[in-house]
């Protein structure tokens, strides 16, 4: 039975690069290791930090897409769709409310002295983004409230899982970028307030979502 939902596919684009930063954003343990790899040792061994993040968080994404997808009827369905959306918007709001609360600097460390290279940047990001599942859970609200999943269309799916890379490394490269530019004035109270303005622009779209969505006057399909 094929999906009874016209496909936009730049508007898929643009969906998947939104669940790359909003999947990337929160300065979680990688975020602040990002920003410090930065200030420490250089704005390119920030960013690749941001790569390795990237490539596990699409591996989360990709397992919460072939699990979605397995369930075609049940997302299929308009009604289900519908309260699919609902619990989206309320985990969205949720997340925002946890990252605005949580101080991102408790558990900092200092970096060590030595660099290391490239590759081994890569790969303590990617192990630790690895060993936190729990993102699934927001990849499981961003795919039900911007109804992502498309059964029976692999071509599109495998355009939408690369936006999210593109989205997660536009994040990446603008984070370090700013902070290179301020290194200068950027300390711990800056990655809390880049934290506390993600936490209210999560908020605050989430609110703007569940709305349109319970009155039908805003969809993003």
């Amino acid at each position: 039975m094929p999906f009874p939902i016209h496909i936009n596919i730049l508007d898929f684009i643009f969906k998947g690069i939104l669940i790359g930063i909003i999947a990337s954003a929160p300065m979680g343990p990688v975020g602040v290791l990002c920003v410090q790899r930065t200030l420490n040792k250089g704005r390119w061994y920030g960013f690749v930090t941001g790569v390795g993040a990237a490539v596990s968080d699409i591996f989360y994404a990709g397992v919460t897409g072939l699990g979605m997808s397995l369930v075609v009827d049940f997302v299929n369905n308009q009604q289900n769709r519908f309260y699919l959306q609902i619990i989206g918007s309320l985990l969205l709001l949720a997340f925002g409310i946890y990252t605005y609360r949580t101080d991102p600097t408790r558990n900092i460390r200092r970096s060590g002295t030595s660099k290391g290279t490239l590759v081994h940047n890569f790969l303590t990001a990617f192990l630790v983004t690895l060993s936190n599942p729990l993102i699934i859970f927001l990849f499981l609200a961003c795919y039900a409230q911007f109804a992502f999943v498309l059964p029976n269309h692999p071509f599109e799916m495998c355009v939408g899982f690369m936006s999210i890379v593109a989205g997660a490394l536009l994040w990446w490269f603008g984070l370090t970028w700013l902070v290179d530019k301020i290194r200068g004035k950027f300390d711990y109270n800056g990655i809390r307030l880049i934290n506390q303005v993600i936490g209210w622009v999560v908020m605050i779209c989430s609110v703007i979502m569940l709305f349109g969505t319970v009155t039908n006057l805003y969809r993003f399909f």
